[in-house]
């Protein structure tokens, strides 16, 4: 088997590259993590996005745990050949471990000297009750 798409990608020291989960249709940015080779070559065999956890230092099959999947409908690189982007279809809306739809949601507002980070997206389901 030959792997040579793998190559055109220009990794970081430590092997890996970042990448950017967009939703297809709203073009909302879900997330954002990690992926190595093995990541991304189990991501295209699957169909479903497979990232690299840096604190479990292991392959993370997208929920694993929570059962929210990222069906990868696209997979770009950006211009420079260091960023993945994957245009995906969340399952259960839900792409954040705080419940939420994005791990976006934070907002700044403000000025230099006086800003502040405020939440703008609902907790859609209690984090609680995705995680066993």
């Amino acid at each position: 088997m030959s792997f040579r798409w793998l190559n055109k990608i220009k990794w970081d020291e430590t092997g890996l590259v970042p990448v950017i989960a967009q939703e297809v249709g709203s073009n909302d940015v879900l997330m954002f993590a990690w992926m190595n080779r093995d990541a991304l070559s189990k991501t295209v065999e699957l169909g479903e996005a497979v990232y690299w956890s840096r604190s479990r230092k292991k392959l993370w099959h997208k929920g694993e745990e929570s059962g929210h999947v990222q069906k990868v409908k696209e997979i770009r690189l950006d211009c420079d050949e260091d960023v993945i982007l994957l245009k995906v279809e969340q399952v259960d809306s839900l792409a954040c471990h705080t419940g939420r739809h994005s791990c976006f949601f934070q907002k700044f507002e403000g000025s230099v000297d006086a800003g502040e980070w405020t939440s703008v997206d609902p907790v859609l389901k209690d984090p609680d009750t995705i995680y066993k």
